[in-house]
């Protein structure tokens, strides 16, 4: 397996990097490193749901950490219904594995990326985590920071491809 590119392909303010995306099948796992997280590019109308992390003070796309026993995909639907209050119309897509490298001591995990679309907007209701969901069409900004590594991820699962 070759390691990751010189240049990333994406970072963010915290010193996290985007090292490399793998499209492939969801049974199997890159290696050389755990896969204990999961994100979803929920899509309608041209517009991907972000949610605005109070922690973070950012817009992400809707995810996180696999509880024990959770598959990634299981994972993914239940952070994206937790966080943005939205529900797939049909199964969620696994889309491939970021790898990343996190902090200042670079320690490499992988993200389990997934899309899918929503036939409508569902209302949702902030809390302690999350401050404000909106729907992003790439092309325009969105008020505020933005994770540049999720930005990147949103725009491969673009549904005419990526830009």
């Amino acid at each position: 397996m070759p390691g990751p590119p010189s240049r990333p392909l994406a970072a963010d303010q915290r010193g996290n990097v985007l090292a490399s995306f793998t499209f492939g099948t969801e049974d199997v796992l890159p290696g050389g490193a755990p896969t204990p997280m999961a994100l979803t590019a929920l899509w309608h109308r041209g517009a991907v749901v972000m949610v605005h992390d109070r922690f973070r003070s950012q817009w992400e796309l809707p995810g996180g950490l696999l509880e024990p026993g959770e598959s990634p995909r299981q994972a993914a639907v239940r952070e994206l219904a937790e966080e943005s209050g939205q529900i797939p119309d049909d199964p969620l897509l696994f889309v491939g594995y970021a790898e990343f490298l996190l902090g200042p001591a670079r320690r490499a995990e992988y993200g389990a990326l997934f899309t899918g679309r929503a036939l409508r907007r569902r209302r949702v209701e902030t809390d302690d985590e999350i401050g404000a969901v909106r729907w992003w069409e790439p092309a325009t900004p969105l008020p505020g920071r933005v994770s540049a590594i999720d930005a990147y991820l949103a725009r491969l699962t673009l549904p005419d491809g990526p830009h």
